[in-house]
C-alpha cells in the first residue's frame, strides 16, 4: 500500500507542474477612460460692448476700430490673442481677437458691435461669458 501512495504523490505532483501559475494567467487590459479634453478657461465674468461713438478709432494696438469686425477689447490678454467668448449656460459663441485694451473692474470683455449682434446681445448690452483659447 505505501508503494501506491508515492505513485498517487507523483501522479498529482506531476499534474500540478502542468498548469499554468494563477500569475501567468492572461487578462485583457481594461481600456482606459476616454476623456475629453475642455479648452481651458483664460476668463469669465461680464461682456458688454462698443461700437458707433468709437468706430474709426485708433485702438490700444493700434489698428483702426471697425464696430463690425469681430474685435474685442480685455484688461490684459495680449493683442492679436484669438478668443472663443461663450455666452455662460449656453452654447452661442463668437470668435474675437483682442485689438484694445478695457480699463473696466466690473467687465472682463468689452466686444465689437458686429461680435455682439453674433451673440445676440444688443438688445439687453451685457451678458455673462466664459473666454477660452480659439
Amino acid at each position: 500500500m505505501l508503494k501506491y501512495s508515492h505513485l498517487a504523490c507523483f501522479a498529482v505532483l506531476g499534474m500540478a507542474a502542468c498548469q499554468a501559475p494563477p500569475s501567468a494567467t492572461a487578462t485583457a487590459p481594461t481600456p482606459a477612460p476616454v476623456v475629453q479634453a475642455t479648452p481651458a478657461v483664460l476668463d469669465s465674468g461680464t461682456a458688454s460692448y462698443y461700437g458707433k461713438a468709437h468706430h474709426g478709432r485708433r485702438t490700444a494696438s493700434g489698428d483702426r476700430f471697425d464696430m463690425w469686425a469681430m474685435t474685442a477689447a480685455h484688461p490684459s490678454l495680449p493683442f492679436g490673442t484669438k478668443v472663443r467668448v461663450t455666452i455662460e449656460g449656453t452654447d452661442r459663441s463668437v470668435v474675437v481677437t483682442i485689438t484694445d485694451r478695457l480699463p473696466s473692474k466690473t467687465r472682463v470683455l468689452d466686444l465689437s458691435q458686429g461680435a455682439a449682434k453674433e451673440l445676440g446681445i444688443l438688445s439687453q448690452g451685457l451678458a455673462e461669458v466664459v473666454l477660452t483659447k480659439a
